[in-house]
């Protein structure tokens, strides 16, 4: 339990560092709220069901990446503009990695729920029900930053970080199916142990 609290911390460290001096203050509240209404979520949930650390602290990490896009908007975070002028870029392409990310942890979140609830009960099926899980929640994120950027007006351009190219949505919706993908190639076997190991532990 302690070392949960210690990933809380570093939330809210995280948080409140992003929350210092934003590129703009609406934006930054729209990009971080995601992140706060999932550790709302996990704290009212933890007693019913607990995922497994590893899942907690991916889970973390990408809190973090919402927490420098909201900061600087993503068109705008400086490691990226230095990537794009060393590598001659048209773009900041930051959001990718945004993008990327928002597919392999609710990836790990998705296939953890259908393994431990027996959602999915055929090992076959596992890892094509994951991914589809994880391009539905990208689909219905961008109708949302669709929905934001209508009602925002002119926060829509920081928001969306779309820096006129014209196929960013569906180039973030690939990118979210890649991590999905990247996640059920190369962190199912470590999940696995993981899942093993709540199962094994008695329960108190």
């Amino acid at each position: 339990m302690k070392k949960h609290y210690i990933l809380i911390i570093f939330f809210f460290v995280g948080l409140l560092s992003s929350a210092i001096n934003p590129h703009v203050y609406l934006t930054w509240l729209m990009e971080v709220f995601p992140a706060i209404i999932g550790l709302v979520i996990l704290i009212f949930t933890f007693k019913s069901f607990q995922f497994s650390y590893l899942t907690y602290v991916f889970i973390l990490i990408h809190c973090y990446i919402l927490f420098i896009g909201g900061h600087y908007t993503y068109a705008k975070v400086p490691l990226f503009d230095w990537i794009k002028e060393a590598l001659d870029q048209n773009r900041n392409n930051y959001d990718k990695v945004g993008h990327f990310i928002q597919g392999f942890v609710p990836a790990m979140i998705a296939r953890e729920l259908f393994i431990r609830k027996h959602i999915v009960k055929e090992r076959s099926w596992l890892a094509f029900f994951t991914i589809c899980t994880c391009v539905t929640i990208s689909v219905l994120y961008e109708f949302l930053e669709w929905l934001i950027a209508i009602v925002s007006g002119e926060s829509a351009e920081s928001f969306l970080g779309t820096q006129g190219y014209v196929w960013d949505t569906q180039s973030d919706m690939l990118y979210a199916m890649i991590g999905a993908i990247c996640m059920v190639l190369f962190l199912a076997k470590l999940q696995d142990k993981q899942l093993m190991k709540i199962k094994a532990k008695p329960i108190s």
